[in-house]
């Protein structure tokens, strides 16, 4: 039996698990760093509200990804939000003008639902709060080792898989001890991909807002928030009567103001959707959350040539930075198209 071990538990870690699992007799332990399961694809919970914090909804543009949701993942509790996503100005100006998603899923109970019913219909050893620090690969024996950050040991494993952030498995692969003419190339791959960052503002509010989209986004890249949207819009995710915005500042006020004041940024963020949303009641909102995501949506995709030449040695990256598209259907996507790829060697 093949010994597989995946650090972290996103959206494509879930999708590789899926395949693996389906097809193979493999043994597969993932370690995850939070507690939750999906990555950015995030969700929580605060008395009655639901809300989608990170990826603010799965979009429908890939067959695979189509055909994972309706027939793999079932459509109970399934949910999409139909209205529009309209753009503003660095003006804070509102207008139409995007072409809609097909699709704009989520689930009653969130995102996060994706990695857990995809992890849930395998037999994998999921591990939540646990930080690889180091990766070593024993060549005599083919194996990989982990340490955690608590310093426990984990494998041998035959397949060593890779889902963090770009920045972070360059992490874990600068202080790897491989000695390897992989190691290099990938790593240099892996350094040149860039990611913007994003602080979120969740703000409640106990009165329904009247809007005809689901969501604002600044499509010349020019104001400060870059990203508006009403989960409302998700059946079962804010009450009746109420309302819940999920506000994303822009990349370079996020990296200002990364470090801030949590509050601050906050009533900032809040004053600013008011102003686009053109309603004066939403700078003061009645309850709130907040998250700061480092690492939150890839600039690129890694050159495929060190990645596939890694493989060779039993060591394989995954995630939307690999597909090349920040989006939570190329990160499925690359998990099934991996998953088959490693599937077949073993």
């Amino acid at each position: 039996m093949t010994r597989i071990g995946i650090v972290g538990a996103g959206a494509a870690s879930a999708a590789l698990t899926h395949v693996l699992c389906g097809t193979t007799d493999a043994d597969v332990t993932v370690l995850e760093k939070s507690g939750g399961l999906n990555g950015r694809g995030a969700t929580r919970r605060h008395g009655d509200l639901t809300y989608d914090y990170g990826a603010n909804y799965l979009k429908s543009d890939d067959e695979r990804v189509n055909e994972l949701v309706r027939e793999t993942l079932g459509e109970d509790g399934l949910v999409d939000a139909r209205e529009p996503v309209y753009v503003f100005d660095a003006d804070g100006e509102v207008s139409e003008g995007r072409e809609a998603d097909e699709h704009k899923w989520s689930y009653e109970t969130g995102l996060t639902q994706v990695a857990k019913r995809l992890f849930g219909g395998t037999d994998a050893r999921v591990e939540r709060r646990t930080r690889v620090e180091t990766i070593a690969r024993d060549d005599a024996a083919d194996e990989w080792h982990l340490t955690d950050t608590d310093g426990d040991e984990w494998g041998p494993f035959d397949v060593l898989v890779l889902n963090p952030p770009a920045p972070q498995t360059a992490e874990l692969l600068r202080s790897a001890e491989w000695e390897s003419d992989h190691r290099e190339p990938l790593l240099e791959a892996v350094e040149a991909v860039d990611y913007r960052s994003i602080w979120t503002a969740v703000l409640h509010y106990p009165f329904e807002l009247d809007r005809p989209y689901y969501g604002l986004v600044n499509v010349d890249k020019a104001h400060d928030v870059g990203w508006i949207s009403r989960e409302e819009c998700k059946a079962g995710h804010v009450p009746d009567g109420e309302s819940l915005l999920v506000v994303q500042a822009n990349h370079e006020w996020s990296v200002e103001h990364y470090d801030g004041d949590p509050a601050e940024n906050v009533a900032a963020l809040a004053e600013m959707a008011a102003a686009v949303v053109g309603d004066e009641r939403l700078a003061e909102p009645q309850w709130t959350d907040h998250q700061g995501w480092r690492y939150a949506l890839t600039e690129g995709g890694v050159r495929s040539g060190p990645v596939r030449s890694a493989e060779e040695a039993d060591l394989y990256c995954i995630g939307d930075w690999v597909a090349g598209e920040a989006r939570m259907h190329a990160a499925l996507r690359n998990g099934l198209e991996t998953g088959e790829r490693l599937a077949l060697t073993l």
